[in-house]
């Protein structure tokens, strides 16, 4: 089974920083994007950022454009998610996505159904 481990999660006050990473762990895939989504109780999982693999080119939910960087680190097949000025409106559990070059048909980065592989979720908590 290929499980995606996310780490970084915790309480951070308003306006603070955290970053997030999200690695591949039993087996390995060839990654063709990386995404992170977020859900916060009562509310649907919602889009958060992707990131294409090789090219690195990058989406972003409007809510966190500006605020939010996601990158990624191909030597170590990791990606990360900064997030800066953290509000309590980010709270929610974050789960990292990933798509492997064998998933067939149409890729749509907001898309959970584009997505293949998904982590446990790790919750991040903005006090005010």
């Amino acid at each position: 089974q290929v499980l995606l481990v996310e780490s970084g999660g915790g309480l951070v006050q308003a306006g603070g920083s955290l970053r997030l990473s999200c690695a591949p762990s039993g087996r390995t895939f060839s990654t063709y994007a990386m995404a992170w989504f977020r859900q916060a109780p009562g509310k649907e999982r919602e889009f958060v950022a992707a990131i294409y693999w090789s090219g690195g080119s990058t989406n972003y939910a409007d809510s966190v454009k500006g605020r939010f960087t996601i990158s990624r680190d191909n030597a170590e097949n990791t990606g990360y998610l900064q997030m800066n000025s953290l509000k309590p409106e980010d709270t929610a559990v974050y789960y990292c996505a990933a798509r492997g070059r064998d998933y067939t048909g149409s890729y749509y980065p907001s898309s959970r159904i584009s997505y293949k592989y998904w982590g446990q979720g790790t919750q991040v908590t903005v006090s005010s």
